[in-house]
């Protein structure tokens, strides 16, 4: 919940992947979130999509709550786990390699 409050919308594999858990565990409780109201979601080709049921007067209190925990999170939690790269990378822009692993310049 707290992945979906920082970014506002997400998909189940996005999850699993910032917290290294598997997607099945994500998957389960998205959908139980969604059963309950809280959470809606929409298909965008294969994927499954979830944001904040804005009809759901449970959801805006738990966003509140949501929000204070995340501004009160140390800095090295919210690196580790809420700076997940949201755009595509740019034509052309040079890719580096640091130990076999894919590094941004």
């Amino acid at each position: 919940m707290l992945f979906l409050e920082h970014y506002g919308e997400a998909h189940g594999r996005q999850i699993a992947r910032a917290f290294d858990i598997p997607a099945s565990m994500v998957h389960k409780q998205l959908k139980r979130l969604e059963s309950g109201g809280l959470i809606v979601g929409r298909d965008v080709g294969r994927t499954r999509v979830f944001t904040w049921n804005p009809r759901s007067q449970t959801a805006k209190h738990l966003r509140l709550f949501l929000r204070a925990e995340l501004d009160a999170l140390p800095e090295d939690v919210i690196d580790r786990y809420f700076h997940e790269r949201n755009r595509p990378r740019a034509t052309g822009k040079p890719v580096e390699y640091v130990d076999g692993q894919k590094s941004t310049p």
